[in-house]
C-alpha cells in the first residue's frame, strides 16, 4: 500500500522542523505531489507535516493518470509505454501503476523519471487550507478520497 502526498499551504511562517520534513518529502511547492510507500518513517513526517500536506491510499488507476499525464523523463520527455518496456521489466505503464499502488516497486527509486508530479490547482478548489479533512478543510488524513482530488488535479 503506498501513499499520495500533495502539499496544499505554501512556506511563509513554516517551523524549521516542518520545513526540512517538507523538504526531505520532495514537496518543496504547492500542489506538488509525490508517492510514498506507507511505513512508519512515512507516517512519523507525514503527521510531522500535518498541516501543509495532505495524504490518503492511492489506487491504480490514479497512478496510471499521474505516469500518464504528469510523469517526466530527462529533459521534459513524458512517459511511455515503450520507454517503461525498455527500462524496466513491466510491460507498461499500466502494470508499473499496478505495481507502485501494491507497494512492490518505490516510485522513487525509478532513476529515469522524475520523482515529483507537479500537478495544476485542483478543479473547484481546495474546501479550506487551514482546517483538516474531519472539520471541512483540506488538510490531513484522506484515506480513499485523495483519489478524487488527485484526478480533480490531473
Amino acid at each position: 500500500m503506498t501513499y499520495a502526498v500533495i502539499r496544499v499551504r505554501g512556506t511563509l511562517n513554516v517551523k524549521p522542523g516542518i520545513k526540512d520534513t517538507l523538504k526531505m518529502l520532495r514537496l518543496t511547492r504547492v500542489n506538488h505531489c509525490v508517492i510514498v510507500p506507507r511505513t512508519d518513517v512515512f507516517d512519523g513526517m507525514l503527521k510531522k507535516a500535518k498541516d501543509y500536506i495532505t495524504w490518503g491510499e492511492v489506487d491504480p488507476e490514479t497512478v496510471e493518470a499521474l505516469l500518464r499525464n504528469r510523469c517526466f523523463l530527462e529533459g521534459g520527455i513524458k512517459l511511455s509505454d515503450d520507454h517503461v518496456k525498455k527500462n524496466s521489466s513491466y510491460k507498461g505503464i499500466k502494470e508499473l501503476a499496478v505495481a507502485i499502488a501494491e507497494g512492490k516497486v518505490d516510485h522513487r527509486e525509478l532513476d529515469w523519471a522524475q520523482p515529483v508530479f507537479r500537478l495544476s490547482s485542483p478543479l473547484k478548489g481546495y474546501k479550506g487550507i487551514k482546517r483538516p479533512v474531519t472539520t471541512g478543510g483540506s488538510l490531513g488524513y484522506r484515506g480513499k478520497d485523495i483519489n478524487e482530488i488527485v484526478n480533480r488535479m490531473v
